[in-house]
């Protein structure tokens, strides 16, 4: 359940799994095994909710014999061990975000040393995702990640460059950057960001295509890692960093560090340095005390920034955040929906422009799969399951999954874009 530095915690637990002697399914529709482990989010309420039910329904299972044994790891289980033990009892044992290996022991097996460190890729054979850290240091007012997964973690330089040689020399080629974090890399070591020396390191490795990052955040944002961007081709043209709000307002109450005017100039200077850039960003809506002038600031910035893609929702009160503790949650929530409707008309509509842009233009795709008459790829500026995707008719071409393929952009709607192959 819940984010992809989850999917890399399941990964490594299923590698030790298998080097156990067990045969590992993951995500299985109709689960034949005779135990389930649920790796848990604990991030909103929405989140919380689904891997309750989730855990319910192989509780459920457990009681009418079709499992034996149930296992739940995670976020959810991290923050809420004791509350879920006396709630759910069916459930053999509860683990937490970083002591899950411990499932091995308890099963009369042990951690495989030699395999420590590897994982069993669950996506296509072509990518995987790179967590480069854990934790958070930064304590947005309304964010319950630190109180989960504690302050931030660098891991080794060595160690990530180690990983990303191996999943190379696997058949990975594009690599998905991921840590709650990444901008914050290396500053718990030696105060200094070392973000843009691992990626301009991680891009020097022969065999690696493509590089793209997640989850950067806007205060004391390192410069020079849009140098790298701009000067190694297999670095996406792509950044995901979350900006919440614009208002001087929101921004302060929020905690995020950064004003209205740095925001403006940090989107500028980014679009400036790396030209074509795709910008990802999540906006929230309905933050206790964001007024309609906030709302408007935040409405006039998106016309502005026009980002290529956008994901935005209404505020969540997580007890034990600094805005739960401290704030009303006063923002009522038919006003809440009202807002988010109204920016995500607007970014459709942005979105649509940007994709309609594309048509006549050539771009680099990989194929990730095939889908009835389409092969289904995505361009440098589309991250897995979140972004559009490019659908190629097959007619009567074999296209081969995880390879690139030049193809001309013949169409696009609201949520895809479509091509043809170049000769």
């Amino acid at each position: 359940m819940g984010c992809s530095k989850n999917l890399v915690d399941s990964e490594s637990l299923m590698r030790q799994f298998e080097a156990n002697g067990y045969v590992c399914t993951h995500d299985s529709e109709n689960p034949e095994g005779e135990i389930v482990v649920i790796n848990t989010c604990g991030f909103i309420n929405d989140a919380k909710e689904e891997s309750i039910n989730e855990i319910l329904k192989f509780a459920q299972a457990k009681e009418e014999g079709k499992i034996k044994k149930l296992f739940v790891m995670g976020c959810l289980s991290q923050r809420y061990k004791e509350d879920l033990e006396k709630e759910i009892p069916q459930v053999d044992k509860y683990y937490g975000k970083f002591n899950y290996k411990n499932l091995l022991s308890d099963l009369g097996k042990a951690v495989v040393p030699s395999c420590d460190g590897q994982r069993s890729l669950t996506t296509p054979s072509h990518y995987a995702y790179i967590k480069i850290s854990e934790g958070c240091d930064r304590h947005c007012a309304y964010c319950a990640i630190p109180l989960i997964t504690g302050k931030h973690i660098s891991r080794p330089m060595d160690e990530i460059l180690s990983e990303v040689r191996d999943l190379v020399a696997q058949g990975v080629k594009e690599f998905q950057v991921i840590a709650q974090e990444l901008t914050f890399y290396g500053k718990d070591i030696d105060g200094k960001s070392h973000i843009a020396e691992l990626i301009s390191r991680m891009a020097d490795i022969e065999g690696v295509a493509w590089i793209r990052l997640h989850y950067a955040y806007p205060s004391d944002f390192p410069w020079e890692l849009l140098d790298v961007m701009r000067e190694k081709d297999n670095v996406c043209k792509y950044l995901d960093i979350a900006l919440q709000h614009i208002s001087d307002n929101m921004l302060s109450r929020m905690h995020r560090h950064v004003t209205k005017e740095m925001t403006y100039n940090l989107i500028h200077t980014i679009r400036e340095k790396v030209p074509g850039i795709h910008i990802r960003t999540t906006l929230m809506v309905g933050f206790p005390g964001e007024t309609d002038d906030d709302f408007k600031q935040l409405m006039d910035f998106t016309r502005w920034a026009r980002f290529e893609r956008m994901g935005a929702f209404a505020y969540s009160e997580e007890e034990g955040t600094y805005s739960a503790d401290n704030y009303e949650d006063d923002v009522p929530s038919d006003v809440k929906q009202e807002r988010l409707d109204q920016l995500m008309s607007l970014q459709q509509e942005i979105s649509g422009e940007i994709e309609a842009a594309k048509v006549g233009t050539t771009q680099r795709v990989i194929i990730d799969r095939k889908e009835g008459e389409y092969y289904i790829g995505r361009t440098q500026y589309c991250s897995p399951e979140v972004d559009p995707e490019v659908l190629i008719m097959s007619g009567d071409r074999n296209l081969s999954i995880g390879n690139f393929y030049s193809v001309k952009i013949t169409d696009s709607d609201e949520f895809d874009i479509y091509g043809e192959i170049l000769d």
